[in-house]
């Protein structure tokens, strides 16, 4: 659930607009309806797709599943489509110099396909090396979940995540990769239950430079 005390709406707009100006927004349409309204408003239409199917939702086990599904959807798992919700992330001066890479590994992603609305389930590794700024490690990994909280394509979001940290971090030298199960995948259609998708996003050094390349790699595998 969001904790809304540990949010910064300026820079959460800053960061969208700037997704934009590199073609990596989110597609969306301006909504003027509140959390409230949207709840109210999903809770009603699935409770129809419940009734298209068949379901009698007078039965006891049915008849809050649509107030459920729709609290879910807004306060849940896909409270990131919201620019206000995009956490705190402070960057301080870099007063120690440190020029080494900083890695966080097996941050856990827990999305939705924006095809299919099942999920994505996996884990990203993010790095960056440290120019004038520095941030903490924790808010990486708010980052990571607050772009998974939205229905979402895995190329999207490992673009999202390093194009935010580039612009947080004022460096090009950020990498990330995401390795992740996908429901549609595993649940539907070709019903494969052992494949993974990885993908991955990386600038400056780390693109640059084979050797900073081949650490990161080493240090996220070796894992």
């Amino acid at each position: 659930m969001l904790d809304t005390s540990k949010t910064d709406i300026t820079l959460g707009h800053e960061v969208e607009a700037y997704l934009a100006s590199k073609g990596q927004s989110t597609p969306l349409v301006k909504s003027d309806l509140g959390a409230k309204q949207k709840i109210q408003k999903i809770e009603s239409l699935f409770g129809e797709i419940m009734e298209t199917l068949g379901l009698d939702l007078k039965d006891d086990s049915l008849m809050d599943s649509p107030s459920r599904v729709a609290k879910m959807y807004v306060n849940e798992i896909f409270w990131g489509l919201n620019p206000d919700n995009f956490p705190k992330c402070t960057a301080i001066e870099n007063k120690m110099a440190y020029d080494e890479m900083v890695t966080v590994s097996d941050i856990k992603v827990m999305s939705n396909c924006e095809h299919h609305f099942v999920v994505i389930d996996g884990f990203a590794h993010v790095s960056y090396i440290p120019n004038k700024k520095v941030i903490g490690l924790s808010k990486i990994n708010r980052i990571v979940d607050y772009f998974s909280r939205r229905p979402q394509v895995q190329e999207r979001l490992t673009h999202q995540i390093f194009h935010t940290l580039c612009y947080i971090l004022d460096t090009q030298d950020v990498a990330v990769v995401i390795d992740a199960t996908h429901y549609c995948v595993k649940s539907r259609g070709i019903q494969d239950a052992s494949s993974r998708t990885s993908t991955s996003k990386i600038g400056g050094q780390f693109k640059r430079n084979p050797a900073t390349r081949a650490e990161f790699f080493s240090q996220i595998n070796n894992k």
